[in-house]
């Protein structure tokens, strides 16, 4: 696919560096280096010029907010003349009238920081992430990504024990048995099932009324990318899929997967809906899903702009897969 890398978090093409996370005193210079910058996250909400996101928030190393930060900053990498940091001030409590929402699809409220620069706010990276250029969409998912993971890996895997940041964020080390541990990805298929002039669209329960999407599951370990996708549609919807391609892929960090788009072909067309993985799923015409573009479509709405469902589904509609 020519254009893959145009989709949402793909294609900035940043240089993280990596030889630098293990040497503290390249570090410590670039944190020294008046070029150097830091974004700001907060329960995984990064900091952005006002509700719509118009683009993320840089601050000097030594202001307030990286002062705040609940632990080390982790290195994002090479930018410009300096580099950029990421800092989490998740223990930062907001006031009660701005207390995150988190009881819907994404959670829409907006939290204002009294040491951040007038006019930007706090928000849900999937509602502002159309919002963002290439660099400041890597940027922002990749630090949700990291902090995300050190939360939920706090005691070594192999013995229990307290684990601690290292390499700049980009590793846990164990004290007590020497264990090494790395951020996780998980990958996932996501896929554009079509059969003629129709495509196989399905939604999942709790979503937005009318919402559909393409096809997705998580890979199996020892599986190749080609079998899950045949086996989730299999599952999911009783479908039989034949020649399967790939076509994009996309970071998508809610809260650790790596999305590969795939194109199959169904060599069948008769559903048969597993109700534990979908609450529907449906055979929508080309015509249909112009329809659901453009919000004339009666029972359908498109998957959530900046997603690779609607990049996947956008290209097909304009026939740019290839």
């Amino acid at each position: 696919m020519r254009h893959a890398e145009t989709v949402t978090f793909g294609g900035s093409g940043l240089d993280r560096a990596a030889q630098l996370r293990g040497d503290p005193a390249r570090l410590d210079a670039l944190c020294d280096n008046a070029e150097s910058r830091a974004i700001i996250l907060w329960r995984g909400k990064p900091l952005v010029v006002g509700p719509d996101g118009g683009g993320l928030v840089r601050v000097d190393l030594r202001h307030a907010l990286c002062r705040a930060a609940g632990g080390p900053m982790i290195f994002l990498g090479l930018d410009g003349g300096g580099a950029v940091f990421a800092a989490d001030i998740s223990p930062w409590e907001p006031d009660s009238e701005t207390a995150p929402d988190p009881s819907g699809f994404l959670d829409p409220s907006l939290q204002v920081h009294p040491d951040a620069p007038e006019g930007v706010v706090f928000a849900e990276l999937r509602s502002i992430m159309t919002g963002l250029n290439a660099r400041d969409a890597e940027l922002a998912a990749t630090a949700k990504a990291i902090f995300g993971w050190h939360e939920t890996h706090m005691f070594c895997s192999r013995c229990g024990a307290p684990s601690a940041m290292a390499m700049a964020g980009w590793q846990r080390n164990c004290p007590a048995c020497g264990g090494q541990h790395f951020p996780r990805t998980d990958p996932v298929v996501i896929m554009l099932i079509t059969h003629g002039n129709s495509v196989l669209l399905g939604r999942s329960p709790g979503w937005p009324d009318g919402m559909y999407s393409c096809l997705a599951g998580f890979v199996e370990p020892g599986e190749p990318i080609e079998a899950a996708v045949r086996r989730e549609v299999l599952e999911e919807a009783g479908i039989t899929v034949g020649r399967v391609d790939y076509l994009a892929s996309q970071p998508w960090a809610f809260p650790t997967s790596l999305m590969f788009g795939c194109r199959g072909e169904a060599l069948s067309n008769d559903i048969v809906l597993d109700p534990a993985e979908l609450e529907d799923a449906l055979w929508a015409t080309r015509e249909e899903i112009a329809q659901a573009f453009i919000g004339q479509h009666p029972r359908i709405k498109p998957a959530r702009k900046g997603s690779i469902a609607h990049f996947l589904l956008w290209n097909w509609l304009s026939d740019q897969l290839t």
